[in-house]
C-alpha cells in the first residue's frame, strides 16, 4: 500500500511582482515521521513545483501557514478572533486579514492548487482518507495546545518570533535564540512520540540539532521559516489517518461552551482547530 505524504508549507504572505519574493519553508514527511524532503522555495510557482513533486501519488495532505480562503472586506476572520480568544491565555494572537490586506500569497497557492487537482478542506468532516488536500495551519496553536511541547504546562507560547515590547532589539535577539534552541529541542523529542517526528533523518532539519541558533536577523529567518514548515506538516500528520488527533484543544470562547466550527473551513493547529469564515 502507498505511503501518504504530508507536506508543511510556511509560505511567505506577499509575492511581489518584479521582486524576489522572501523564503518559504517546505517539507514533507512519510507517514512515520521520516522527513523525506526539507528547504526552501521563493515565489508562488516554485512553490508549487516543490509540492508537485513530493505529493504521492493520490495520497497527500498539506498543511499551509498562510490565509489561504479570505473573502471579509474589513476586520478580521472569524477563525482569527477566535484564536484570541480559544489561545489568548498562552498569548497567542493572529494576525488580521481581509480582501483589503496586500500580502495574499496563500489565496493565490490555494488557487493554483486547485485548478491542480487539489481539494481544500476546512476539517469539520474529519481528516481526508484519500486523494491530495490542502488546509490552513497555525503552528502557534498547536504548540500551545498538544501537551507533547510541555507549553501548554509553561503557561506561555514560546518566545521564538515576536519581539516582546520594551526589550531593545538588541537584547532580544539571544533571548529569541536561547528560545528557538529550545524549541527545537522540544522538536527532537518527538521521535518518541504518536505520531512521531524524526529531525535527524534528513541532512537541513538534522542542522536545526547541530547548529546553534544565529543571532543574525535573516539567518534566523531562514531557521525559522523551517521550523513552521516542519510544524505544519507535523500537525498534518497528527491530523491524518489512522489518529486522528483532535486537532489542538483550544479552551471554549465565552458565550461558546463547545468549541465548534464555524461557516466555511477551519484553520488547524496542534490538537484543535484554528476556525475562520470566509
Amino acid at each position: 500500500m502507498a505511503s501518504k505524504r504530508y507536506l508543511g508549507v510556511d509560505l511567505a504572505w506577499a509575492d511581489p511582482a518584479g521582486r524576489v519574493a522572501n523564503e518559504s519553508g517546505v517539507v514533507a514527511l512519510d507517514d512515520g515521521g521520516t522527513v523525506l524532503a526539507a528547504g526552501w522555495t521563493r515565489g508562488i510557482d516554485p512553490t508549487i513545483e516543490w509540492i508537485d513533486q513530493h505529493a504521492h501519488n493520490d495520497l497527500a495532505l498539506l498543511f499551509v501557514d498562510a490565509p489561504l480562503v479570505v473573502t471579509n472586506p474589513s476586520g478580521q476572520r472569524l477563525c482569527e478572533r477566535q484564536v484570541g480568544q480559544r489561545y489568548g491565555q498562552w498569548k497567542v494572537s493572529a494576525n488580521s486579514t481581509n480582501r483589503a490586506s496586500p500580502r495574499q500569497a496563500g489565496v493565490a497557492l490555494l488557487d493554483a492548487l486547485v485548478s491542480r487537482g487539489w481539494s481544500y478542506q476546512a476539517g469539520h468532516e474529519g481528516p481526508p482518507v484519500r486523494g491530495r488536500v490542502v488546509s490552513e495551519c497555525y503552528p502557534y496553536t498547536t504548540l500551545v495546545g498538544v501537551p507533547a511541547f510541555g507549553y501548554d504546562s509553561d503557561g506561555e507560547r514560546p518566545c521564538y518570533k515576536r519581539k516582546a515590547r520594551r526589550l531593545p532589539v538588541a537584547a532580544w535577539r539571544p533571548v529569541r535564540a536561547a528560545a528557538c534552541d529550545d524549541l527545537i529541542r522540544r522538536l527532537e523529542k518527538l521521535r518518541s512520540a504518536d505520531p512521531p517526528l524524526h529531525l535527524e533523518s534528513h541532512p537541513v532539519t538534522r542542522q536545526l540539532i547541530t547548529d546553534a541558533s544565529p543571532l543574525d536577523d535573516r539567518a534566523y529567518k531562514h531557521r525559522e521559516d523551517l521550523i513552521d514548515a516542519l510544524l505544519c506538516g507535523w500537525t498534518a500528520l497528527l491530523w491524518g489517518p489512522p489518529r486522528p488527533y483532535p486537532l489542538p484543544g483550544p479552551r471554549a470562547a465565552r458565550g461558546d461552551p463547545t468549541p465548534s466550527g464555524n461557516d466555511h473551513r477551519t484553520r488547524h493547529g496542534g490538537p484543535t482547530s484554528r476556525w475562520d469564515g470566509r
